[in-house]
């Protein structure tokens, strides 16, 4: 839901509307952390909810213990992921970096102190956990209200953040909704991975394909965030040929490394699969999925960026159709019939995935041929709905 408050931000202060960037992040925060509260009940109520699903006894009783330890976490999220919005609109973001750097170094550390030390288990490594998102959420709070760099955009608290909490969360719930479609994707194509006639070797060559597919991803994750600052920058600043420029300067880029991870991936198909397992069977079934994981990460360093696009725009709930759309109805469709009817197995399922996502890819690229002097518009009107403010401005 956070990124919801990188559209706002990002059209605000490319419009030089700074003021309204710190409203956005306390109404961001405001209305994350609502939502947390019916998350809270649903962790409190883990154990019976697992037991629900068929867990056996011991597992669902540590396993919902451990999701008591991370209940605290859901807050440090709210706070989180709307600050790291609020910096990136800006074009801050060494900052972060260093932050999550030293909460690496804490997880660390505390965790070997916790689990090998203090015999804490589980436990220590949930309360681990939730230490170290607290330890983000304070440097970031004592950096954004503590530097000169944010002296306009961060004003102090204000209840003018209480105002439009509902127009805000149907934006947010866009974004929500588009963002977990996409993870949830990839986790019922594993789930049904396990309904294979050898689950056990189509969930582990899946798995390790998954993860390849990961941090490869990662990559376009980067050219995500930057494109999306810079659209709804420059569409907040009314330079819509300037959005059109990066929007494909930065596709282009992140393609062109795609293209050289999946080339990095054929060639060494036979020998990828052992930084994670030494089972042979599995290295074997790895190296036959290999092409279709270059497709992928071919796709996904496409797809991505244009997502970035769509968030900058404020596109989140039509994108979030466009998952339902061509993930649910299409890939997983395709995968089921192409993985159990016609015997292809984790190959049909693998193959199902990339039918879902090339369609979703060509329906964005559609999509960015847009007119880019109406979306600036479009950017300009919305923030006069969202800035209450504004005719006080003028006639000041």
């Amino acid at each position: 839901m956070g990124s919801a408050v990188e559209t706002l931000c990002g059209q605000a202060y490319g419009a030089h509307r700074y003021d309204m960037l710190g409203i956005y992040l306390q109404r961001a925060t405001i209305v994350l952390a609502i939502v947390g509260l019916p998350m809270t009940v649903l962790y409190t109520f883990s154990y019976p909810i697992l037991l629900l699903l068929g867990e056996p006894k011991s597992v669902s009783y540590m396993g919902s213990l451990y999701i008591a330890g991370l209940i605290p976490q859901i807050f440090a999220y709210a706070i989180n992921f709307t600050a790291q919005k609020f910096l990136q609109a800006q074009s801050v973001v060494a900052p972060s970096a260093y932050i999550s750097a030293a909460a690496l170094l804490t997880v660390i550390s505390l965790t070997w102190v916790t689990v090998y030390v203090m015999n804490m288990g589980l436990m220590g490594i949930a309360y681990v956990l939730t230490i170290s998102w607290w330890f983000i959420v304070g440097a970031q709070t004592v950096y954004i209200t503590s530097s000169l760099r944010f002296r306009d955009t961060w004003t102090g608290f204000s209840w003018r953040s209480f105002h439009g909490l509902w127009s805000f969360f149907k934006l947010s719930a866009g974004s929500a909704v588009m963002i977990c479609l996409e993870m949830w994707y990839s986790q019922i194509l594993v789930l049904l991975a396990g309904l294979l006639k050898d689950p056990a070797l189509s969930l582990e060559s899946l798995s390790i394909c998954m993860s390849i597919s990961v941090l490869s991803f990662m990559v376009s994750v980067g050219f995500n965030a930057a494109v999306s600052v810079r659209t709804s920058n420059e569409l907040g600043a009314g330079n819509p040929k300037s959005v059109l420029f990066s929007t494909w300067t930065a596709t282009f880029a992140s393609f062109v490394i795609s293209v050289v991870e999946a080339l990095v991936v054929i060639a060494s198909r036979d020998y990828i699969s052992y930084i994670f397992t030494s089972d042979v069977e599995v290295a074997k079934a790895v190296s036959d999925l290999c092409l279709f994981l270059a497709v992928t990460i071919i796709l996904n360093g496409i797809q991505p960026v244009l997502s970035g696009v769509a968030v900058g725009c404020g596109w989140q709930t039509y994108v979030a159709y466009v998952n339902v759309g061509c993930n649910y109805f299409v890939g997983i469709p395709i995968g089921c019939i192409l993985g159990f009817t016609f015997n292809y197995q984790a190959k049909g399922i693998w193959t199902g995935m990339i039918g879902g996502t090339l369609m979703q890819t060509l329906i964005l690229l559609y999509v960015t041929y847009t007119d880019w002097d109406k979306e600036a518009e479009t950017a300009r009107k919305r923030l006069d709905v969202w800035d209450e403010d504004k005719d006080t401005r003028q006639n000041s």
